[in-house]
């Protein structure tokens, strides 16, 4: 039975700490446990590395002996298969917990539900829900990419109050202040990689890595380039510290393709028309264990992206300034609606502050031919 203010209390202290390590998982969930018997905390654990111990391994590891007859809190459902890593429920069998308190179900289909069965098979009381929400929405990219293998696509733009990404001139630096340049970054850690448009890779020649984070791990670099157009001597090719992919067109040069690939770019094909093929490339892309991308692109491949329904989650950082300019180019370029009532709704948005910058946080919401 649930003692709502101590077990609140424990299992905002076991999110807290998987929200430390987010980033650092890979398509892993981000996972935070903590082990209490007698009003203590004995033990307590994150998930750090895919391929490494769960949270509930280092917890009850620190916990040792006094594990017996404790209770765990543990954001996720512990999992009962055989991964990279032997299934952590047995663990909590074997180290004689009397209760597990669980936040929120795997959403794995394949094996949801299942760890708790196990638990509550051996005698453990478990109880589930508790500071659910928040538990989900930490591990949002996990659950999409776990129960559909597709990325989560989350989209950061930068704009002047009146939807400019640069000036007429293409003059850029810097639409926002500090604060939202620092918080890209961190959702750069955050992400398993970061696309642009081949547009972006020529202006701004970026290299598309994190820093002002630490710890700081560089995503994967994507950019979209149906002509092959991105020079050799392009920073996201001769700057080793990530990898790049350069998604193309099955049309395009093979000259180029054999060039980029020599010196160390992987080019995926995807599509045989003029321009490549969105949704084609974010199953390739989950196919590669790609599991969330941060989308800086500019306003076409931004928009290619937004009408295809392929967007989950908005970032928009709006500077309060004023530009103007008839041709300066603009967050999003894409067929429009021809009512206010077709418009893409932004659900769930909260706004704050960075620095002078004001950022808006959403889900855009589609229309029915968008669904799957």
């Amino acid at each position: 039975m649930l003692d709502v203010l101590n077990d609140e209390y424990y299992m905002s202290l076991a999110l807290e700490m998987a929200a430390k390590a987010a980033g650092q998982t890979g398509i892993n969930p981000v996972v935070g446990c903590v082990v209490v018997k007698e009003g203590r905390i004995v033990g307590i654990g994150t998930h750090l590395k895919r391929g490494e111990g769960h949270a509930e391994v280092h917890a009850l590891k620190m916990a040792g002996a006094e594990a017996e007859g404790a209770t765990v809190y543990v954001t996720l459902e512990p999992c009962s298969h055989h991964g990279k890593t032997p299934p952590c429920c047995e663990r909590i069998i074997e180290a004689k917990a009397s209760r597990v308190v669980v936040a929120a179900a795997d959403p794995n289909p394949v094996v949801s539900g299942r760890g708790i069965e196990r638990l509550r098979e051996n005698g453990i009381v478990v109880d589930v829900g508790l500071l659910a929400d928040k538990a989900r929405l930490m591990n949002e990219k996990f659950n999409k990419y776990i129960t559909t293998k597709l990325p989560f696509v989350t989209l950061k733009t930068a704009s002047t109050l009146d939807g400019k990404i640069a000036a007429e001139t293409g003059h850029s630096k810097w639409v926002t202040g500090a604060a939202a340049r620092e918080q890209t970054h961190t959702l750069r850690h955050q992400h398993d990689a970061i696309m642009v448009g081949i547009g972006t890779a020529l202006a701004d020649d970026p290299m598309l890595t994190t820093r002002a984070v630490v710890p700081a791990i560089h995503p994967v670099r994507i950019i979209v380039d149906s002509k092959l157009r991105l020079p050799l001597s392009a920073k996201v090719v001769t700057d080793r510290s990530a990898p790049t992919i350069v998604l193309t067109t099955q049309g395009s040069d093979e000259a180029k393709k054999r060039q980029l690939e020599e010196a160390g770019v992987t080019v995926i094909p995807c599509g045989e028309g003029a321009e490549v093929d969105l949704r084609a490339a974010m199953k390739e892309l989950g196919g590669r264990e790609i599991g969330s991308i941060l989308l800086e692109g500019g306003g076409k491949l931004n928009g290619a992206m937004l009408d295809a329904g392929l967007i989950d989650k908005m970032v928009l950082f709006f500077a309060p300034k004023l530009i103007g300019g008839d041709q300066a180019p603009v967050s999003f370029s894409f067929p429009g609606r021809p009512k206010m009532s077709d418009a893409i709704v932004l659900e769930h948005v909260q706004v704050e502050m960075a620095g002078d910058d004001i950022c808006v946080t959403g889900y855009p919401r589609y229309e029915a031919q968008h669904d799957g």
